[in-house]
């Protein structure tokens, strides 16, 4: 147990900033939606397939080219624009542009979901956010199995009674074991997302790829692509219109994302894929012919990020990242000021050695 004690701290003192640094980004973009200040943010959603594709087309007619539009939903009540190069805009449904960027970090929310997600890093990041996923679940078992021998001494705080380094370890433990429950649902969840491999058979059944098109076909992005959205609709009745990617290589399809009433995840995961010349529908990807892999890891965003379960979840999920980053960086404040001391300490043993040297070798020399 004190080999364990001794990890549980060492790793906590290294790594637990960035715990603290995902948990506090991971409560913000809980309440992402709400906090995203911008004119018609607020406005009820008219989900009209001919109202959309003249959005797109208003959109399409400008000289920047798209990347990517997810259209405006029950969270926010604009469409999301993003552009090759990097910037992006939002509209109201009418079309009206409310605001725009050359860059990500321009939106606190875009900017706040690249560091949570990516560490602002790319791919790296990802794999970062995994690995400290992987050792925050380490912490969580390790400090409920260093709580137990304490248990006797429970009295749980929302802060620590003193700053100083023992009433820190005690609000650590007492905090740590009552959260433990939210931090194992958001930190599986999370890393499950990062290393789908991890959840073996459970959630690693193979994701269908899209259908290559003809390479020498290329996309008019001004087109009208209201028939693409009306056979959508057709294809799938009472689905939600969520995002529309435009092809980024050559061969690649139009890929239209919608949102069954089934599915929990906020854009959904069905797709229809549209030859970019002629619109017509190249394939599709449906849901309920996947699997029960495919299911349960089509939960693991909506749960994670509290995109379901109503206003109480999202409390739920807050508390959880509101508690990591307390667990997180008051252990790491404590650790290195208990280091500190000790350090301190060993100093002005040493200076009071060398003076009573000093002072023996004057008495000696009289």
């Amino acid at each position: 147990m004190h080999v364990l004690a001794l990890l549980h701290r060492w790793i906590g003192a290294i790594g637990g900033l960035l715990l603290a640094v995902l948990g506090l980004t991971g409560t913000l973009l809980v309440w992402r939606d709400e906090l995203t200040f911008v004119a018609h943010a607020g406005d009820p959603v008219r989900a009209d397939p001919a109202a959309l594709a003249r959005v797109v087309r208003l959109i399409s007619d400008g000289a920047r080219p798209i990347d990517r539009i997810t259209f405006a939903g029950d969270g926010l009540g604009v469409h999301q624009v993003l552009f090759r190069d990097g910037g992006g805009a939002y509209l109201s449904q009418a079309g009206e542009t409310v605001a725009r960027w050359s860059a990500s970090w321009q939106r606190p929310e875009l900017w706040l979901f690249d560091l949570h997600h990516r560490l602002l890093i790319g791919d790296t990041g990802e794999t970062i956010t995994g690995v400290a996923g992987l050792v925050g679940l380490f912490f969580v078992v390790t400090g409920v199995l260093l709580w137990w021998r304490t248990r006797r001494r429970f009295r749980l705080r929302l802060w620590p009674a003193t700053m100083k380094s023992g009433a820190i370890v005690h609000h650590h433990r007492d905090l740590g074991v009552v959260a433990a429950p939210l931090l194992l649902v958001s930190l599986v969840t999370g890393v499950l997302m990062v290393f789908p491999a991890l959840g073996g058979s459970l959630i690693a059944e193979a994701r269908s790829r899209p259908p290559k098109v003809e390479e020498h076909r290329a996309a008019s992005a001004a087109r009208d692509l209201a028939p693409l959205f009306q056979a959508a609709a057709a294809t799938f009745p009472g689905a939600e219109f969520r995002r529309l990617q435009w092809p980024r290589k050559a061969g690649s399809p139009i890929v239209l994302r919608l949102r069954q009433p089934f599915e929990w995840t906020p854009n959904g995961r069905t797709f229809v894929y549209a030859d970019p010349a002629t619109l017509a529908i190249v394939g599709r990807a449906d849901p309920v012919e996947g699997g029960s892999a495919a299911s349960i890891r089509e939960k693991l965003y909506p749960i994670h990020a509290a995109k379901t379960g109503g206003v109480l979840w999202k409390l739920a999920m807050s508390m959880s990242g509101v508690a990591l980053a307390l667990l997180g960086s008051l252990a790491v404040y404590a650790f290195w000021r208990t280091q500190w001391n000790i350090l301190g300490a060993k100093r002005r043993k040493s200076k009071d050695r060398s003076q009573l040297k000093m002072q023996d070798l004057a008495s000696t020399k009289r």
